[in-house]
């Protein structure tokens, strides 16, 4: 039996199992919408690759978000290997979207578009303290995903 990752609802977590309340897309944009409220959110390819030359234990989480400039674009390619690379190096669960346009709406501010959310990183507060929830979902999801090799999964994001 094949199974859809998408559509899987229940992970196994060590011993226990843990239900997946929410579909991993909606918990994506409850975890990027709590990190952009804590201003720790970073968006664009080189900004993100700037934080994680300069202080790769900051970050989260990544999401790497693929429209038709990707499918066109050699260096943009290389990029997102070298992003891919760097967060299996360092334990950061990544995901893929496929709609960069809906994430660009999602993270970026209503007066000006957000001109680069082919990648996003969320990185950890400062001080530490901090716990999300949909942040947590996803982790599993990407544990999850990695025990059935899928290395970088993608999740649809929700519409409006």
């Amino acid at each position: 039996m094949t199974l859809n990752i998408a559509e899987v609802k229940t992970f196994k977590n060590s011993k226990n199992m843990l239900c997946f309340a929410v579909s991993p897309g909606k918990s994506l944009k409850e975890a990027l919408l709590w990190a952009q409220s804590e201003d720790r959110l970073t968006a664009g390819v080189y900004e993100s690759a700037k934080i994680m030359t300069d202080d790769p234990d900051s970050v989260s989480f990544c999401v790497l978000a693929m429209d038709e400039e990707f499918q066109c674009d050699i260096a943009l390619q290389i990029h997102f290997t070298l992003i891919q690379s760097f967060c299996f190096d360092n334990d950061i669960s990544i995901v893929r979207v496929s709609d960069m346009q809906r994430l660009a709406e999602i993270v970026g501010d209503k007066a000006e578009p957000l001109e680069d959310a082919h990648c996003v990183l969320i990185t950890n507060p400062a001080d530490g303290s901090w716990e999300d929830p949909a942040l947590e979902k996803l982790h599993l999801f990407c544990e999850e995903s990695r025990r059935l090799n899928d290395w970088v999964p993608e999740i649809s994001l929700p519409e409006r």
